[in-house]
């Protein structure tokens, strides 16, 4: 499941998913322009992957890059279909949402 928890002023917003199997997890969203490669993810010994960032106030789409696949929620894929905190893109799939306050 993915998440994504903004904390008090001036905090970082951490990010992360549930990926026991990959080998490679990088962050890629509206903050990034979109690079798939610019923000690799940690990797924590419960299969989960991290990553806190500074970011301004606003609202952000993102998805995760999972062993080169874009995904928004890793344990239940990417098709079209309403899931809470994702929002439909224009290529038919969703794109996960978080605002930062």
């Amino acid at each position: 499941m993915f998440e994504a928890h903004q904390r008090r002023e001036h905090q970082p917003t951490i990010f992360g998913c549930r990926a026991p199997m990959a080998r490679s997890v990088f962050l890629a969203g509206s903050f990034n322009h979109w690079d798939p490669t610019k923000l690799p993810m940690r990797r924590h010994p419960d299969g989960t992957w991290g990553l806190a960032l500074q970011l301004n106030p606003g609202r952000y789409e993102f998805k995760f890059i999972i062993d080169g696949q874009w995904c928004c929620d890793p344990e239940k894929g990417d098709a079209q279909g309403v899931q809470a905190g994702c929002v439909p893109n224009p290529f038919g799939t969703m794109n996960c949402v978080v605002d930062v306050k």
